[in-house]
């Protein structure tokens, strides 16, 4: 049996993750940092719950060790991120403490819980970690007039994936006995950023889900300090 910890799972592109795994048969956990929202998540996938905040050191070592009690970890998908803007869907937000904020959820978080979660990894057959990245942080994306990444502004957002790209490449050398890969999940229609998703643009996040699932689900012999997408390789 596989055991998956998603993180930021309760809702979104988290969520649709999890309910892919759990059809391709791992026991999952829904890491959220709201209790309630996460236990009704959970309950209505069939799935676990822990009490999850990547930005509180603290949460991440109890949620840990609650899962390796439980009996350990072979993947885990780090998808928790947020986006913040000013106002009710304004501009992106550039104040030093909303910088700060991002990063500390979307790249220092990463950071906390692959670290507690390395020493349960280590002990999986075939451990295998994802996170979940953005066209947006991709140097390449960015420059090439084709993506759409190239036409969307995102200083900070998109700092703060580039990133998660460097951070998936360097543990995937670091820590080769693990498989670690960045996933770019498309254009999505998330509450990401504060907004509704009933007028976004984006495709429905049970599609995107998909790429997430496929990395999460590579054998031994997967990819490893890679950058995916729907058709393959996204370049950094």
């Amino acid at each position: 049996m596989t055991t998956t910890l998603i993180t930021g799972a309760n809702k979104g592109l988290g969520k649709a993750t999890a309910r892919l795994l759990l059809a391709a048969g791992h026991t999952v956990w829904i890491g959220s940092r709201d209790e309630a929202r996460g236990r009704a998540a959970a309950a209505e996938l069939g799935a676990r719950f822990v009490q999850l905040d990547v930005t509180d050191d603290a949460s991440v070592t109890a949620a840990l060790a609650k899962i390796e009690a439980d009996g350990g970890l072979d993947v885990l998908v780090n998808n928790a991120g947020i986006a913040l803007r000013t106002g009710d869907g304004g501009a992106e937000a550039l104040d030093g403490p909303s910088v700060l904020a991002v990063f500390d959820t979307n790249a220092a978080g990463i950071v906390r819980v692959t670290e507690a979660g390395l020493p349960l990894l280590r002990r999986s057959d075939n451990p295998v970690v994802v996170n979940v990245s953005s066209a947006l942080g991709s140097f390449w994306a960015v420059h090439e007039p084709s993506r759409p990444a190239s036409r969307f502004p995102s200083i900070v957002y998109g700092s703060s994936k580039a990133a998660v790209s460097m951070i998936t490449v360097q543990y995937s050398r670091a820590v080769p006995e693990v498989k670690f890969n960045a996933v770019e999940p498309g254009i999505t229609a998330t509450e990401l950023g504060g907004g509704g998703v009933e007028n976004h643009p984006g495709r429905s996040v049970d599609v995107s889900a998909e790429v997430v699932a496929r990395l999460a689900t590579i054998g031994p012999d997967g990819p490893t300090g890679t950058f995916q997408e729907d058709a393959g390789e996204l370049g950094w």
